[in-house]
């Protein structure tokens, strides 16, 4: 595998009875059958999976060095993803699910090549700037066929930000290690990070990627406080704190009522609440 600069996150070691490696060395095998055939379908959408011969020739190269890392880790090659960035901290991370509790658990750290403008959400189109936000990634917004080698479109604007009349379109995260108002990752990252959420939509589970302006921390939200976004901030903080509590990504929606900045803002629905799950089971 290609040399990067990342963090890698061993939950223990010898994690499964030696009975489940051989199923799990053949359940890899076939899932990458299955890439490399186009034929996987993926999470809702049901869409086929694209390809490239540039993504096959990552895939052949990378899948199996990333796969026996995550084993390594205690993680399972195809198991849901979820992608958080930070952008002041330049910093993308992965979270894999832990198939015994249900939870994500951190795998790696990339760093962020670089992304456009500043503190604060996008806007409108051209405004060079990045996006913050909650957003999900399906089969139909992964690209093997970048400019930038490899990338996948966030897809802003969502339905929050549209109602805030918010403009813009193609906006990703991608290799190449340059932007105009993406997410640029080296080569090297783009590669594991597309293969990460390649196989989670593969195996059914699309990706959720909440994208923050710094740490949701109180000190950071001091020290960086910003009037015009302090109210943004705060909702989006209420999204981070759920995972970080519960160790599973809420449910995310847009609510609209109130006054002023209060008339739109993202709700969240902790999945580990046990009223929720029960709802969710009863209204099936």
């Amino acid at each position: 595998m290609s040399s990067l600069t990342c963090h890698c996150a061993s939950k223990r070691s010898n994690r499964w009875p030696s009975k489940w490696i051989a199923a799990s060395k053949l359940t890899l095998l076939l899932a990458m059958t299955i890439l490399s055939a186009c034929q996987a379908t993926g999470g809702r959408t049901g869409a086929i999976l694209p390809s490239s011969e540039r993504l096959e020739g990552v895939r052949r190269a990378e899948a199996p060095g990333l796969a026996a890392e995550m084993h390594e880790a205690g993680f399972r090659y195809g198991a849901p993803v979820f992608i958080r960035i930070f952008k002041k901290e330049r910093r993308l991370e992965s979270w894999v699910m832990d198939d015994e509790t249900g939870r994500f658990e951190a795998f790696k750290v990339y760093p962020i090549c670089k992304f456009s403008g500043g503190l604060g959400p996008k806007l409108r189109e051209g405004d060079m700037q990045s996006p913050e936000g909650f957003y999900n990634v399906g089969a139909e917004q992964l690209n093997p066929n970048s400019a930038y080698h490899l990338s996948f479109n966030l897809g802003f604007p969502n339905q929050y930000d549209r109602a805030r009349g918010r403009t813009g379109s193609l906006l990703m995260v991608h290799g190449g290690c340059k932007s105009e108002g993406c997410y640029a990752m080296s080569d090297p990252a783009i590669e594991e990070i597309y293969l990460l959420i390649e196989a989670s939509i593969a195996g059914g589970a699309d990706v959720p990627v909440h994208i923050f302006p710094f740490r949701m921390n109180e000190g950071n939200i001091y020290a960086n406080f910003d009037p015009l976004w302090i109210t943004f901030w705060r909702n989006l903080q209420e999204g981070h704190d759920i995972f970080e509590r519960s160790g599973v990504p809420p449910e995310t929606a847009y609510a609209y009522g109130g006054a002023g900045q209060h008339r739109h803002k993202y709700v969240f629905q902790d999945q580990t609440n046990l009223i929720a799950q029960l709802s969710k089971e009863f209204n099936r």
